[in-house]
């Protein structure tokens, strides 16, 4: 075997002393917004641990892979954090454009130098072999648009993305999502990146490309290190006589294997766990247990006492093993008796995957009566629309989150469901009653500015679907809110189109002196249409698209067209009070219809006491 030689990297020094290729034989980018998202949290995790490193694993490459240049190296494993990694780099160089950190993060991204042409060439820093992927991670590499223009962009530039292309697409949007609404402000996103290029380090194993395969051998099939929850096992191992080390390791499995089975990473599972269990009492924690803290907490003299695990060791294994099923449960919108949430699956269209927090008040509230648990989880719901749409920082939710969890605990145990559900009210209106309340000139000074594009689709989907839904619950008196799926698989139709026909632009030029293209993103040009009518609508004149508009399912849309007339004093009346038809389609009407959306708004998404 060659000389092996290990280093220790962070990631702006790997990128400037080398080029990394993903050779041909390895697999595909198998990595989705999920794992992307983890890693980021345990970045942004690490960041308030006082400027100590955080080790993110490690990486094995060889230095004498098939047509390999001088200075390149293939990595053999690793690469999928690698990977990311780059589409990080690629996220932050656009986040920062025009910014002095914009210069620094291309130079990791590319190296630019003259051939005997006399051209400049660009190489990139991470060559993936990936199916398709070059042009689309040269493309990333440059692109300055927004989320939302990205898949028209693609296109024009006729780049396929299917297999590790389109995961890479996914990935690429889930990291700006990310940083969008986690460091919103230039100083916490450069706090991030300060982190991310100085504190962030890996080991980089370096061998031959023989030897590399038979390391890379070996550590799969022998493992290295300790799984991050076994010194949590063997903590309590310590606690039972040997004898009930079979009866122990049997209830462990039902922790670690639905984990598993999932693909969840224990270590965020133990926080939300912690966090919502018990009272945090470190006044520098903020109420927050990171990663690295979670072992140390356990071992806490006092902190075992209340968490009990040496005296009742095998009931606190059955306590994690409730919460892990909780856990689950309600990332598959399912409550704690495993009954489906309609709540929980209408939460999951606005979280998507790079909010997690709430889980803590979830596992906090997990043996609250089932109403009262739906009623919480709505609530939830309108609060973090709140956050996401206002771009507000969700980084401090945690703590948040932690502190009201104390509450939430303390009235999970009373008993009558009447009187619980007092308490409940009492908690909803201290805390997510008073923080909606003082956004509401934000919010709606946000939704004016919205754009289709601004934020991820499935986000925007999931604001005209509930606006939907309330104007159809209204029209038709229903009272009791169903799924929300139902609207989220529906097309988000242009009023005024996307690529409008020359005749249409050239009557809006001589219509209007605003700029086209600045209105046909905003809320008030967009609604809900079934796919056969938005295929039929087009890039039609508004005219045209009203006979379609009035036969879709939803009384939005047909709104738009007509407003149905049913009797006098009837929910019909009440909601077409709040609504508009309009004859003709202008600057002016998406400027009314927006209003009319804003005041729905926030009549949706508000605090309400419990029945």
């Amino acid at each position: 075997m060659s000389l092996i030689q290990t280093h220790s990297f962070t990631i702006t020094q790997a990128l400037q002393s080398c080029f990394y290729r993903i050779p041909d034989y390895q697999r595909e980018y198998v990595w989705g917004p999920t794992e992307a998202v983890q890693l980021l949290d345990d970045i942004t995790e690490s960041i308030d641990a006082g400027g100590k490193q955080y080790f993110v694993g490690t990486v094995l490459v060889a230095a004498d892979g098939p047509g390999r240049q001088a200075d390149e190296l293939d990595v053999i494993d690793g690469q999928q954090r690698t990977t990311t990694f780059f589409l990080m780099l690629c996220a932050l160089r656009r986040r920062f454009r025009g910014h002095p950190q914009q210069p620094t993060i291309e130079g990791l991204l590319a190296s630019s130098y003259t051939n005997l042409e006399g051209m400049t060439v660009s190489r990139l820093r991470l060559e993936p072999c990936y199916e398709n992927a070059a042009d689309l991670v040269q493309f990333l590499r440059q692109y300055d648009g927004a989320d939302g223009e990205l898949s028209d962009a693609l296109d024009h530039a006729a780049i396929e993305r299917f297999g590790s292309a389109a995961r890479l697409t996914d990935v690429f949007l889930a990291i700006s999502e990310y940083l969008d609404h986690n460091f919103p402000e230039h100083a916490d996103l450069a706090r991030f990146w300060g982190h991310l290029a100085n504190n962030v380090i890996f080991i980089q194993i370096q061998t031959d490309v023989s030897s590399a395969l038979k390391i890379f051998e070996t550590i799969n099939e022998r493992g290295i290190g300790l799984n991050p929850m076994d010194l949590l096992k063997n903590l309590l191992f310590a606690q039972v006589k040997q004898d009930d080390f079979a009866k122990l390791k049997d209830k462990w499995k039902k922790i670690t294997t639905p984990l598993e089975q999932k693909k969840q990473k224990p270590l965020r599972f133990l926080r939300y766990f912690v966090m919502a269990n018990y009272k945090i009492r470190d006044a520098h924690s903020k109420g927050i247990v990171r990663e690295d803290q979670i072992y140390s907490w356990f071992v806490d003299k006092d902190n075992a006492a209340v968490a009990g695990y040496a005296t009742r060791p095998f009931e606190f294994v059955d306590t994690v093993a409730a919460n892990v099923e909780r856990y689950l449960a309600f990332q598959s919108g399912r409550d704690s008796q495993g009954s489906p949430s309609a709540a929980l699956a209408n939460l999951q269209h606005l979280t998507g995957t790079s909010l997690s927090q709430h889980h803590v008040l979830l596992l906090a509230g997990g043996k609250l009566r089932p109403a009262n648990f739906e009623h919480l989880v709505e609530q939830i719901e309108n609060f973090l629309f709140f956050y996401v749409f206002t771009r507000t920082s969700t980084k401090d939710l945690e703590a948040l989150f932690s502190r009201w969890a104390d509450e939430i605990r303390e009235f999970s145990t009373i008993t009558d469901e009447a009187t619980q559900r007092l308490a409940l009210n009492e908690f909803i209106a201290t805390h997510f009653q008073s923080s909606i309340a003082s956004k509401h000139d934000e919010l709606r000074d946000a939704l004016r500015r919205y754009r289709l594009g601004s934020m991820p689709k499935y986000r925007s989907r999931y604001l005209l679907a509930r606006i939907t839904q309330h104007v159809d619950m209204a029209h038709s008196g229903t009272k009791t809110r169903g799924l929300l799926s139902q609207y989220t698989n529906l097309e988000i139709e242009h009023i005024l189109p996307q690529t409008p026909r020359s005749d249409l632009l050239g009557e809006w030029c001589e219509g209007n002196d605003e700029d086209y293209q600045s209105y046909v993103n905003r809320l008030g040009n967009l609604t809900l249409l079934e796919k056969p009518h938005n295929i039929v609508a087009g890039n039609d004149f508004y005219d045209s698209k009203k006979p379609l508009y009035s036969q879709s399912g939803n009384y939005l849309t047909r709104s738009i067209a007509q407003l149905s007339t049913v009797g006098k004093n009837t929910t019909v009346t009440t909601i077409n009070s709040r609504l508009q038809a309009f004859e003709h389609w202008d600057a002016k009407a998406i400027d009314v219809r927006t209003e009319v959306l804003i005041s729905l708004a926030l009549e949706i998404w508000s605090t309400a006491p419990a029945a």
